[in-house]
Order: structure tokens, then sequence, then C-alpha cells
């Protein structure tokens, strides 16, 4: 195992009844029993590709933004969460995962504005209006879903092509739906309360039986884009960029540095004022948006302090 300054890099665990293991772009997943443990490492990736260097307490910030949102959400639709054993684990239910990412946008940013910009006026199936702005939003939300693919890209999917692949059923889509919407209206409300504007996100769902549960994670900066309430309207007005809190900025990074994931191009390298200063951004959104204090869980050795939570937990 490998670590950065106090940094989860990959875990490689052994745990009693331990089925299976997936190392995800972000998490390390144990399957044990019917139980997932998901351990959030402080990797970051942008364009599909994981990033050379860990982000100080990202994974922190992400396991406990996501556990915030969930617990506010259960009475929406249930979800896999059980525990957080640990400040960068979550230990919940195993469920088969839909195919599909759905995702809702808000407001016209990222890829749905570079697709509008190029001309485009559709974007997985849906028609959007001529003569909108960056950063303008929409007269209501609209879902963009995503097939969920187990390598490379997930690719932009309609409704209709989702339905007609029998990717997923129609009952079970339209279930779907409702909940995709009824969360993005909770955490939009959520982000008003901390002077914030939920800009878009995307929710993972799977089965339990015949029972449509929430998985991973939700409102968190790698999964969501947030703006600043104040200023909102007037930069809109002025044409400026909005004031915004998400993986954009390292996004941008990459981008001026000349990486955009695509064939034959240079990851660049991160220096380390780089590094500190998306730590401190992931922190500033966990308290934004939590309206809690952020608490650095430091420890002489992460990887024992993680093991031997879960561990306690599994032996509960």
């Amino acid at each position: 195992m490998s670590s950065g300054q106090n940094c989860i890099l990959e875990t490689q665990y052994q745990f009693p009844n331990q089925t299976d293991f997936y190392k995800g772009k972000v998490r390390d997943v144990y399957s044990i029993e019917d139980l997932l443990v998901m351990v959030a490492s402080d990797r970051i990736s942008a364009f599909d590709h994981v990033l050379p260097r860990p982000i100080p307490y990202k994974g922190q910030v992400l396991n406990q933004i996501a556990a915030h949102f969930l617990n506010a959400t259960a009475d929406i639709v249930p979800n896999w969460l059980l525990a957080t054993p640990d400040p960068n684990v979550s230990v919940g239910k195993r469920c088969i995962p839909f195919k599909v990412e759905m995702v809702v946008r808000g407001y016209l940013v990222g890829h749905a504005w570079r697709v509008y910009k190029a001309g485009g006026r559709k974007i997985c199936g849906v028609s959007l209006p001529d003569g909108m702005k960056e950063g303008q939003k929409f007269p209501n939300p609209i879902i963009t879903p995503t097939t969920k693919a187990d390598e490379g890209h997930d690719e932009d999917i309609s409704r209709e092509a989702i339905l007609a692949q029998g990717i997923v059923s129609e009952k079970d889509y339209k279930a779907l739906e409702t909940y995709t919407l009824q969360l993005f209206e909770r955490g939009t409300a959520m982000a008003k309360k901390q002077e914030l504007i939920l800009v878009d996100t995307k929710y993972e769902f799977g089965k339990l039986g015949d029972d449509i549960i929430l998985i991973d994670e939700i409102h968190t900066p790698d999964s969501s884009r947030f703006f600043y309430l104040e200023g909102y309207e007037e930069r809109l007005k002025n044409n400026e960029p909005q004031k915004q809190l998400s993986k954009e900025f390292v996004r941008e990074w990459l981008m001026d540095h000349g990486f955009q994931g695509l064939e034959g191009q240079m990851m660049p390298e991160m220096p380390n004022a780089f590094v500190e200063m998306v730590s401190e951004r992931y922190i500033e959104l966990f308290e934004l948006i939590t309206g809690n204090k952020f608490v650095k869980n430091d420890s002489d050795n992460i990887y024992k302090r993680i093991e031997k939570n879960i561990l306690d937990f599994l032996g509960q």
C-alpha cells in the first residue's frame, strides 16, 4: 500500500468472508457476504482518468457528504447505506446496479454547454431551447442519462434507447425518473439553505429483490456541481463565469495543461500547491454544503485505522 501526505492511494485488505474486491476510480469496494464495504480513497479522477497524485482528505470529504445526503433523503427512496464505521468508510446493502446513471441538470453548463455551444440543441434525446447562455437555468430540470460503462467512458443515451434496448424496464425507468427529480429537488432546497445552487448531479440506483434502492454517493463534488447563490444573477447578466464548487476547476486546470483524456495526451505533473488547493476546495465544499465544521481525521497509520474500524464493525 502506498500513501502520499497521510493519503489513501489504494487499499488491499483481506477481510473474513470476503467474496470479491473491486477497485473503482475513487473507491475500493469489498464484498463481504451480502454487504458492500466501500473505502473512499483520496484518488481523484477527471476525463475518466485517475490523476497520479492523491488529494489529502478528499476521501473523508466525499464519504461524509454522501452519508449526510443519504440520511437526509431516505424518506424519498430507500438507500444502500447501513453505517459509516470510519470517516473514509461506508458499509451497506449489496444491490444489483442498473446499467444507467441518472444525470439531472438544472442549468446549462459543463458537457451540456459544450454540446450547446457547438450548435447542438438536443442532449440524450432532450430538446434544448434556443438563445440560452452558459450557466442559465433550464425552465425545468432535465434528465440526461448515461450508460454505466464497466470499462472506458460512460456514453450519453436517450430514454427511448434505454427502453428500446431493454436496459431498464419501462416501469422501473419511470420510478427512476421520479426518484431522480425528487432527490434533485431535495438537494436543491438543502443547497439553497447553505446559499448554494445545486447545478447538476447524477444518481445511481440498484435493485434489492423487487425494491429500487439508491446506491453509491450523492451530492458530492465528484458527482455534482454547485454554484454560489450570491452574485449568480449578476454574473449571468454580465456574461461572467459563475463562481462554482465542483471538480470542474480540476478539469479546467488539466485542459489548460493540454490534457482532456484524449489518445496521445500526457497527464501533466501536479505541483504541491495545486494538490493543496484541491484539498482546500474539497474541505470548503464540505463545510459549505453540510453547514458542519470539517474535522481532519489524522492518524499515524490511516490504513491500520480503517482496517481496525471495519473489522470492529464486522465483528459486532
